[in-house]
This record gives structure tokens, sequence and C-alpha cells, in this order.
């Protein structure tokens, strides 16, 4: 049996969700990788117990997170149901669909009847009646925005979630959707992308100065870029990595010489502030106030332990920041 641990609260820093009422850890668990099927459940649980206990209120997941698609949820729900649920209203717990979930052509898109079909089956896996956060996965040419922010209106009003987010949108299109959302009364409230030193296409599409400008918060996935932000490629390409193992997301071209070399200097520019690089990555996300909370993914709770260590130090020099940038962009 968990028992929560009282002092959990104590170091955590929490940050306003844009002009919401709602506060975020600063760092948030994303159960994107190594909560499905392939986890070992004991390892899933203690996880999870470390985050609770750290501060980490908040638990990051999708319709498709696995492998296999769903497991991810029904680990998740099977924690819930035996330590988490005495603890449910400290806790944010947030789910999407958008992605390719189940065959045939109303498992995928942003169709209300995708949206509300998925959001129910998440419920049912995790064991609830609501989540606090339902997102909308991805942009979809092929379904009109009206009716997709309507099936997060009707998502909303039938009680099934508290908020809304969108994720993987550029500016343009939150601009467009935030203003049907507005019209809809509808707390839209958080924005989910990829961000890190290594991917900068939130600043070049809109998309982070257009959050600001709205009054809606910003959570990064990614912030390590899928390890490249560590210390785990610098002798080479470890057999048990993800571009050896999985190969979707980060590609054997993307660790070039080149790059391993400005990474190696942020490294030095990371050993001088007191930080590991990783730290230092996921404080360079934090340090402007834009930035509402990084989702950091582990495979083991001493990698959640460190993480939390970035926000200790999250002031950056302005030599600091133009260095990083010269590395980076």
């Amino acid at each position: 049996m968990y028992l929560a641990n009282d002092k959990r609260y104590d170091n955590m820093k929490y940050n306003k969700c844009g002009d919401s009422g709602l506060y975020l850890p600063a760092v948030s668990l994303g159960l994107w990788h190594n909560f499905g099927d392939t986890g070992v459940y004991s390892n899933i649980e203690q996880m999870c117990f470390t985050a609770f206990d750290n501060g980490i209120t908040h638990f990051d997941l999708a319709n498709n997170y696995g492998p296999k698609p769903g497991s991810a949820e029904l680990n998740f729900g099977k924690i819930l149901k035996e330590h988490f649920m005495p603890y449910r209203d400290e806790m944010i717990i947030s789910t999407k669909a958008g992605y390719d979930m189940w065959p045939g052509p109303y498992g995928d898109g942003g169709s209300r009847k995708y949206l509300i079909a998925s959001l129910d089956q998440s419920l049912k896996r995790m064991g609830l009646d609501y989540v606090d956060i339902f997102y909308h996965h991805r942009m979809d040419k092929d379904t009109p925005l009206e009716e997709t922010m309507g099936a997060l209106a009707q998502i909303v009003k039938s009680g099934k979630a508290i908020y809304v987010g969108l994720s993987n949108y550029d500016g343009p299109t939150l601009e467009k959707a935030t203003a049907i959302l507005d019209e809809l009364q509808v707390p839209f409230i958080i924005n989910q992308n990829c961000y890190n030193m290594l991917n900068r296409t939130v600043e070049e599409n809109g998309l982070k100065d257009t959050s600001t400008k709205l009054g809606k918060g910003i959570i990064c996935f990614s912030p390590l870029a899928q390890g490249m932000l560590t210390n785990r490629y610098f002798d080479g390409i470890p057999n048990d990595s993800r571009v050896r193992t999985d190969g979707r997301f980060l590609h054997e071209d993307q660790v070039t010489s080149e790059r391993m070399e400005n990474i190696k200097k942020l490294n030095e520019i990371a050993k001088d502030r007191g930080q590991t690089l990783a730290e230092m990555a996921l404080a360079w996300l934090l340090h402007d106030g834009k930035i509402t909370s990084v989702l950091v993914g582990a495979s083991k709770p001493a990698q959640i332990l460190d993480n939390l260590k970035a926000i200790e130090n999250i002031v950056f020099t302005e030599d600091e920041l133009k260095i990083i940038d010269e590395l980076t962009k």
C-alpha cells in the first residue's frame, strides 16, 4: 500500500498555467515510453510513487501510449485504483486523442466521433469519471477546426474533462482555435509541443509567442531531445539506445559528429553552472517564464530525481544564453 509523503510539495515549484487558475509542477511525468506492456509493472509503480512523493502532481498520457497503444493508460489505471485514488484531487491527469488508435476511418484525426469515443475508452482504461486535461493531439487538415473544437466543448460540458489543451499545433492555427473555443466558452488553457535546445520549431512557427499573447500555458515534451541532451551519446551510439532499439523518433543521421561536438560544449557550460547537461537543458526551457512545465520521461525512479534538480537553478546569464543559441540554432 502506497503512503503519501506529507512533505512532497516542499521542494517543487508550481507555475500558473497561462491566465487560468490552474498551477502545474515545473516538472511533470510523461508516460509516453516505458509505461506500457514492455515495462516492468513494479518499476512503473515505483516511478509513479517517486514522482508524486516529490511534488510531481501531473501525469501525462495519451490514448496510444504504450507500447501497445492503450497499455500505458491500463497500467496507470491499475496504479490509480490500487494506490492513488485517495489522492485523486491532488493530481492532474491528462490524456489525448488525435493519432492513429484503432482500425478503420473513425480511429484517427479530429472528428467529433473519434475524440469523444477515444476519451470514453481512455476513461474506462484508467477507471476514471473525468480527466483534468484532454488534448487534441495534432492538427487535422481533413476535419473542420470548428468540428474538432466543438467536440472539445461537448467533452467539457459532459463533465468528462475539466480543461482542454491542444498539442502539436502551430501559432496561426492556435489563434483560430482559441477564437472558436472562446466563443464556445471552453476552458482551453495549455499547449503541448516538442521543444528543446535542438528543436526550436515553436519559436519558428509562432506557437510560443502566440501562446504567451493569448495567455495559454505551454508544456514541452522531448525536452532532452530523445536523450541527445544528456551524456548518453558522448562516446558513440550505444547498442541499447533508442536509435538502435526504436528508431522512430531519433535517427542515426541526427547524431552527427559536429552536433555531438557542440553538445559536449554545452556540457562544459553545464559543468560551470554546477549542473549536468540534462539539468541545464530542462532549466533552459523554464528560464524565461513562458514555459509552464517540462514533461520528463523515465525508465527508472532515479532519473526522475535527477531531473528534479533542474529547478534548483533556472537563471542564465546573457552570455550563457548567447553561447547556447550559437551552439544549437
